[in-house]
């Protein structure tokens, strides 16, 4: 799996090398940030980080999921292919099943808060013959794209303690450091 990945990430690498992209220079400026590579290899640390990204832009409700969480983890240093693969949660099959969740969510902190601004926008809309409240919806996504970004973390930290000394973060710097002792 790991020879998988690598080949995929190498490919899509390549890619954003190539001469046409680069004799544009507004792509240039777009592309650029992308080239670290610490972005591209996973480790505890960027893993973490591109998990909470992930899941984060995968609850919200948008078009261009994964291009929004290629551009916040390029700006949080986490790793790329795995925040653009997180938003595959949210699939086809698993949109509806997932907006309703969210509107239960929010509907419960809805119900539980006094707060009059959570009673603002109570409108009623009928999405794939499910009709939703928008105000609970718009809280239930928000809550929940806030609760997984906090939950990954831990999650990745806790089951990369029983990985043995995988997914150490080597900076570049230490590379360097690698290579002049040897």
């Amino acid at each position: 799996m790991k020879r998988r990945y690598l080949r995929i990430v190498r490919k899509a690498y390549r890619y954003l090398r190539h001469p046409h992209i680069r004799k544009r220079p507004w792509l240039v400026a777009l592309t650029k940030p992308l080239f670290e590579r610490d972005l591209w290899h996973p480790c505890r640390h960027s893993v973490a980080g591109a998990l909470s990204i992930g899941l984060f832009c995968a609850m919200l409700p948008i078009p261009f999921q994964m291009l929004l969480a290629a551009l916040a983890s390029v700006r949080a240093k986490a790793n790329i292919p795995i925040a653009m693969a997180v938003c595959w949660v949210t699939n086809p099959f698993t949109q509806a099943p997932i907006w309703l969740s969210q509107e239960r969510l929010g509907d419960w902190i809805r119900s539980k808060s006094d707060n009059p601004v959570l009673h603002i926008m109570d409108v009623e809309k009928t999405v794939f013959g499910v009709t939703l409240n928008m105000a609970s919806f718009t809280v239930g996504f928000l809550a929940m794209a806030v609760i997984l970004s906090i939950l990954a973390s831990p999650i990745v930290y806790g089951v990369s303690a029983f990985l043995p000394n995988r997914g150490r973060r080597v900076t570049a710097a230490m590379r360097r450091e690698q290579k002049s002792s040897h």
